[in-house]
């Protein structure tokens, strides 16, 4: 398996390759070029990017403007400012409307650490999931990324894809396909499973591998594809374990953990479930990421902790 990568350098990539290829897409940044990490297709193509400066609402309506207009929109910048400060045009111009834009929440989670909470992004999956008409993505990897987004660009109709903003190790062998809508069952297991999205997949990853040395049989599920879910697979999979947990750098509420409640749920399934991510009612510390997880409890050795309590009957 490669090295980690920086998934906003994986979308850059993904945004050249497709030029290269026929699509007429174009970028747009609300004074986000680092942000986006967007200077190597600058460089390629110097007239295809649109910067609106700092003015997240006009980068959006512009993106819908540009996407009614037969360009394939793409808007990147950090995903607290497009979710919180776009919220109506997202709303409206992108998910009402139905246009063709592909918004790229970058940074997303607590991936700006110290910044705080005016820079966080934990409540993303939540609101996305509250507008109608538009696919929801949250890559755990590299590889994952790239085809995520290569479909999403091949894709007519509105998307949504959560980037961390650390490197991140690949999860997959080359020859992972991605598919919209399936659950991705990393690890068998037997007594345990953890579900997580996105960047915390590394964590049940390491946790699960870290239970297994307490003699713990715990199982890994991944949900890159928040909308559409596979809902059948999902409760398929996690009906057989005696527990759940399920672990995100997102609120608890309207997130993975969330979606798997309902599931559950709705399908008459009797598990013991836990939520793991930031507490309802507060937001994530200022801190570094592996500050920020442990206080939290979703860092890998927090999960285990959690896993073993239940597994305990504690």
């Amino acid at each position: 398996m490669s090295n980690a990568q920086h998934l906003a350098n994986v979308m850059v990539t993904a945004f050249i390759d497709a030029v290269n290829r026929g699509v007429d897409l174009v970028p747009v940044v609300a004074d986000s070029t680092s942000t986006a990490k967007i200077a190597p297709f600058i460089k390629a193509f110097p007239d295809r990017l649109v910067n609106v400066g700092i003015a997240e609402q006009t980068l959006v309506g512009m993106a819908a403007g540009l996407a009614i207009g037969g360009k394939v929109a793409v808007t990147c910048n950090a995903a607290p400012f497009l979710i919180s400060r776009a919220n109506e045009q997202v709303k409206v111009d992108v998910c009402y409307n139905d246009t063709n834009v592909k918004l790229f929440g970058l940074n997303a989670g607590a991936s700006y650490g110290p910044l705080a909470s005016t820079h966080h992004s934990i409540d993303d999956i939540a609101i996305m999931r509250g507008f109608g008409n538009i696919q929801i993505f949250a890559p755990s990897c590299p590889l994952e990324c790239r085809q995520i987004i290569d479909y999403a660009l091949d894709y007519i109709g509105p998307v949504y894809i959560r980037l961390d903003g650390k490197d991140l190790p690949q999860l997959h062998d080359d020859d992972y396909r991605f598919t919209p809508g399936a659950i991705d069952e990393l690890r068998k297991g037997e007594q345990i499973a953890l579900v997580a999205m996105g960047s915390t997949v590394h964590e049940i990853v390491n946790a699960a591998e870290q239970l297994t040395e307490q003699g713990i049989s715990a199982g890994v599920i991944s949900v890159p594809s928040i909308r559409p879910c596979d809902i059948e697979q999902l409760r398929n999979l996690l009906n057989p374990y005696p527990a759940v947990i399920t672990v995100e750098e997102h609120n608890v509420n309207g997130g993975v953990g969330s979606l798997v409640a309902e599931v559950l749920a709705e399908g008459g399934c009797g598990i013991p479930l836990l939520r793991l991510g930031i507490p309802d009612g507060q937001y994530a510390i200022a801190g570094d990421r592996a500050s920020t997880r442990a206080r939290h409890g979703i860092d890998a050795a927090s999960v285990v902790k959690s896993a073993m309590r239940i597994c305990a009957g504690a």
